[in-house]
Formats: structure tokens, sequence, C-alpha cells
């Protein structure tokens, strides 16, 4: 049985027939769990430093800068 599956299952026997107050509350303990969850590595902006320099070999910035504007100005 796949996992969607089984979340439907569930979804459908056990949740749905609940109270919607009893739903809402259950709702708030899944996103406190899921903000809350080390599952996943916190990951950080200074992971993508360097990202993409290969991109930028060989590429005066000040020749870029000056072609965009020129584009825009052509606008």
């Amino acid at each position: 049985m796949t996992t969607n599956l089984l979340a439907d299952q569930i979804y459908e026997q056990q949740i749905k027939v609940l109270p919607r107050a009893t739903r809402l509350r259950l709702l708030a303990r899944l996103a406190e769990d899921l903000t809350t969850s080390d599952d996943e590595a916190t990951l950080s902006i200074m992971e993508l430093h360097g990202l993409g320099a290969a991109s930028w070999q060989g590429i005066d910035a000040q020749a870029y800068v000056n072609q965009l504007r020129d584009e825009w100005d052509a606008r």
C-alpha cells in the first residue's frame, strides 16, 4: 500500500469523522511538529556561495552591466 493511499485512508476513516475543533487542534499539532522536526538539516544561504561561478568565467563585470543598461535604455 502506498503512503498516499494510506494517508487518504487514515484521513477518511479516522480524521474526517472527528469534530471540526478536534481536527483544527490536530492540524495545529501537525504544523508544529513539521516546523520543529529534525528530519532535515538546517540549510544556510552560505551553502550557495560560489555556485555558478564557472558561468561567469571570462566575463567582464563592468562590460556586462553596461550591456544591460544599454538594453534597458533601448526599451
